[in-house]
């Protein structure tokens, strides 16, 4: 694997997707060097902070919604991780409190939109994300009640969706696709972030949470490599519980076909400052272990996918 690839700082930015009501501000952008270093794309769907005067002005608190929806700052620790070690980088732009781009186009919660349930879709019994309030369009929050002042029209529902949702997954299925093609294999990272998780059974709460949909989206290798880099760096991390992944990893994980998928939490507190709303003294650190779990995951991706990684079999075992 070539080590000497130049930060994505200099390679292509492109933009994809549009918000409704920006001003032509794009849903996301995507960097990825050309020809690509490593076989792995960093993903941020959730904290996009490009909210436009129209979606602020339907919120009921749109100061205490926004940081409570967004993975706060992720995108900062995406971005220095991605220029130490070469990855592809998928930020979206566009907000989650407008669209949830890791939940799938049919988890509606159709008592917010103006005309409800369109006639015509097959009656079903909606999810747990939707019926806790956290859809494709979240609805409410724990502690904040409802989010908006009024219900959405459907118009306005296929706008998102047209122009935020289906491009940004299209993009990491192509980007996914031309990975593999060079390298035989290619790793996506869903990189969110979490609030503080409490004590269990007397043990410290973990500062990193690994979600593979219990084993669906990854070899098995990976993951035990995962832990075995987050144990040496004696950082605690957690296994699918209580993030297992969610709609990202099931569209585009294919581990069969080489393409594996991670979602990666990290402990807000451990990157932001004490009210979890700024950068904090702990940044640099969180920015070297993520590096270093990256370079070592991509080196064993890419020898996958080059057929040298016969003890895959083995250490899943």
């Amino acid at each position: 694997m070539d080590k000497s690839a130049p930060p994505p700082s200099d390679s292509p930015l492109r933009h994809g997707g549009t918000i409704p009501g920006g001003d032509g501000r794009p849903a996301f952008t995507l960097r990825l060097p050309e020809p690509s270093r490593v076989p792995v794309l960093i993903a941020v769907p959730h904290a996009g902070r490009a909210y436009p005067g129209s979606l602020i002005e339907r919120m009921r608190n749109p100061g205490h919604a926004a940081l409570r929806l967004e993975d706060r700052l992720v995108d900062r620790l995406a971005e220095r991780v991605a220029e130490a070690t070469g990855a592809g980088l998928l930020i979206a732009h566009a907000p989650r409190a407008m669209i949830d781009l890791n939940r799938a186009p049919e988890e509606v919660d159709w008592d917010m939109l103006a005309r409800g349930r369109p006639d015509g879709l097959d009656s079903h019994v909606p999810g747990l994300r939707v019926r806790s309030g956290l859809g494709l369009i979240p609805r409410r929050l724990p502690g904040l009640g409802e989010l908006w002042k009024r219900r959405l029209d459907e118009a306005e529902l296929a706008a998102r969706i047209d122009s935020i949702h289906a491009p940004y997954h299209a993009c990491i299925a192509e980007t996914l696709g031309s990975l593999r093609r060079r390298w035989g294999a290619a790793l996506l990272i869903d990189l969110h972030s979490m609030p503080p998780l409490g004590h269990q059974d007397g043990l410290p709460p973990p500062e990193f949470v690994l979600g593979d949909r219990f084993g669906a989206s990854c070899h098995g290798a990976l993951v035990a490599s995962c832990f075995g880099y987050l144990s040496a760096q004696r950082r605690v991390a957690a296994h699918n519980r209580p993030y297992a992944g969610g709609y990202v990893l099931d569209r585009h994980a294919a581990p069969a076909e080489g393409i594996h998928a991670l979602q990666l939490e990290v402990d807000r507190s451990r990157y932001l400052d004490a009210r979890l709303a700024e950068l904090g003294p702990g940044f640099e650190a969180v920015v070297e272990v993520l590096s270093g779990l990256v370079r070592r995951l991509a080196g064993e991706v890419a020898a996958a996918g080059q057929g040298e990684a016969s003890s895959w079999a083995q250490a899943a075992e």
